[in-house]
């Protein structure tokens, strides 16, 4: 007959250390333990309800064992028991985050993209929220996704973009009309040519995903004109490191300043994140403030932006259509460098809205659609 004997636990000056269940040791810090014990959080709003700062002294362990599926700690100098379960030890006994739902690979692509965009019907995401964790899935993979069957209502834009999270107003407004203004304070609002860039890099945090929904477009012209970043920058690294690292390490200046407002911040081209991987870019020739920078500094800068910005302007990258009444174009400001042609404004009429919300609020939406968090 063969005895089953239960994990060891060993309490030590600071922490403990258990064998979990594939043999291995697994030490857990006192702190985080009595921080992370199942009674600390408040079942309804999933908050830590516990402050650690009301301990009178460090917490150490009297005893510690395993029950069943549980270690069971009891603490020094206080009338408390935690219970935790090895699955929630073994999944944090490594230094890792937990996984991210919302954390997908990003797919680059290049200007044969438009038959291959994803394109949903704004009466099914309202109505389907599996169709909504689709179309966020599509934002954060591709960057950038088409609606269509969009209302005409007053509100038809606020309500398809607040799918995705709280409409997140900028210097212009919670929402912008983009049609020839009498007195604009935007290239946007001119039938001019619009030069490739992302939006509104001069606030301390450029927005986020951006909708842009097509009222009316009779006019002679104006086609959009969309690439991906993401596509470019990787391209750009691959062929130029040393400008490629020059990018996405130096701060640049941006602007934006009328009447009533006078926004600047300072922003760097490529956007990295903590693992080195692609996740946007910031650029912007009409809202680009002076460069500021030592001038024998800008002997190597300038040539290293100029060189990116003709890469950036190959034909291979430039997916080039047009929005048509009743369409509304969804993308990540962060990544996706838009841009227009220019129109004549007597031969029809050209009228978009368009709105912000955050990229934090699309993951969130995401996550909560397709996983459930700690609960």
């Amino acid at each position: 007959m063969t005895t089953l004997t239960k994990p060891a636990v060993t309490l030590q000056d600071q922490g403990l250390t258990l064998h979990l269940t594939d043999g291995a040791p697994a030490y857990f810090n006192y702190f985080w333990l009595r921080d992370n014990c199942p009674s600390s959080f408040d079942p309804q709003t999933r908050e830590r309800s516990f402050d650690l700062q009301t301990l009178p002294a460090p917490p150490r362990a009297t005893t510690a064992d395993i029950t069943d599926t549980h270690l069971v700690i009891s603490w020094q100098g206080e009338d408390h028991i935690s219970r935790h379960s090895l699955e929630f030890l073994a999944a944090n006994s490594s230094a890792t985050p937990r996984p991210d739902p919302a954390d997908l690979p990003r797919k680059p692509w290049f200007s044969d993209h438009y038959p291959n965009m994803q394109r949903f019907a704004q009466p099914e995401l309202i109505a389907n929220p599996a169709e909504r964790a689709a179309w966020a899935k599509a934002l954060l993979t591709d960057g950038v996704a088409l609606v269509a069957e969009m209302p005409e209502n007053p509100t038809g834009l606020e309500d398809t973009a607040g799918l995705l999270g709280y409409i997140r107003a900028s210097f212009f407004g919670p929402s912008f009309e983009v049609k020839t203004h009498i007195k604009p304070t935007n290239l946007a609002f001119t039938s001019k040519a619009l030069e490739m860039h992302t939006d509104l890099p001069p606030e301390d945090l450029p927005p986020g995903i951006q909708y842009l929904h097509c009222l009316a477009n009779s006019v002679a012209g104006g086609d959009s004109l969309f690439l991906d970043g993401l596509a470019v920058a990787e391209d750009f690294r691959n062929s130029n490191p040393e400008d490629f690292a020059l990018l996405a390490e130096t701060d640049i200046p941006f602007f934006c300043e009328h009447e009533s407002f006078d926004m600047r911040a300072r922003q760097r081209v490529i956007e990295l994140n903590t693992r080195g991987e692609v996740t946007g870019l910031t650029i912007s020739g009409h809202l680009q403030d002076v460069f500021d920078h030592d001038q024998r500094f800008l002997d190597r800068y300038y040539p290293a932006y100029w060189r990116f910005a003709r890469h950036m302007h190959d034909p291979t990258y430039l997916m080039r259509f047009r929005l048509n009444a009743g369409e509304c174009i969804c993308f990540d400001n962060h990544r996706i460098v838009h841009g227009r042609e220019a129109y004549s404004a007597t031969s029809g009429e050209r009228h978009l809205r368009g709105c912000y919300t955050d990229r934090g609020e699309l993951r969130s939406t995401y996550r909560a659609l397709v996983a459930q968090g700690h609960a």
